[in-house]
């Protein structure tokens, strides 16, 4: 049986700041560096050894990763950087105070942007400062891939290609997997491997610096799913 581990990376600066992050490239807070290290501690406590690690392309899941890694004796295992793994682009939402947004737009608002599945937030332009199509580790990507807002089932098809086509393979060949990425990109792919309905997935979190365990079978069933904690 093989095992996969998500782990939302640890608490970043904008978390700190209570501020909409998408795919800002924030780096961790020190809080968040603490709770990356105590989660390899809990893995290597754990005794689970990995033979495949997969991130996005964002520093604070990034970041998680190597401190995760490096905690557990792992930071030589093979790596692979993906833009599908990152955090749900909240496009003109990036970078506003989430406390401040819902006493402009009213509470109710900022909760459908936030948590309801098919609901887009205002999206950004190509021209917009701060768009991502103007950022250097997109320039390989067809402009049109390159989002300018996204809801939660946005994120999930843009992820699920990427499970398809590398992280399924390696689990389906006995590997053992750590996918360190985002609260919404890895809520997406824990629908799909949950089997969740679109009503019940708005009640899932994830916690930064939390590892979940999955094993699965040699038919990609769940077997069982923890929570680690040092």
């Amino acid at each position: 049986m093989s095992k996969l581990v998500f782990i939302r990376h640890g608490q970043s600066e904008w978390n700190l700041e209570n501020k909409f992050t998408g795919w800002h490239d924030v780096d961790l807070s020190e809080q968040g560096v603490s709770e990356a290290k105590a989660a390899g501690a809990a893995i290597k406590a754990a005794g689970i050894e990995f033979d495949q690690a997969y991130t996005s392309v964002l520093t604070r899941a990034i970041k998680t990763l190597h401190y995760v890694l490096e905690e557990s004796d792992q930071l030589w295992i093979p790596e692979t950087k993906s833009w599908r793994l990152n955090e749900r682009h909240y496009g003109k939402l990036q970078g506003l105070n989430k406390k401040e947004t819902a006493d402009k737009y009213g509470d109710e608002q900022v909760h459908i942007w936030r948590r309801s599945y098919d609901t887009l937030p205002p999206l950004m332009e190509a021209t917009d400062e701060g768009s991502a199509v103007n950022d250097r580790r997109y320039a390989d990507l067809d402009p049109r891939l390159v989002p300018g807002g996204e809801n939660l089932k946005v994120t999930l098809e843009r992820a699920l290609p990427f499970w398809e086509d590398h992280i399924a393979p390696d689990l389906l060949a006995g590997k053992n997997v750590i996918v360190a990425a985002h609260g919404n990109s890895l809520r997406a792919l824990t629908k799909y491997i949950e089997n969740i309905s679109d009503e019940d997935i708005m009640d899932v979190e994830m916690a930064t610096g939390e590892p979940v365990v999955y094993t699965f079978d040699d038919k990609l069933n769940v077997v069982s799913k923890e929570k680690l904690h040092d």
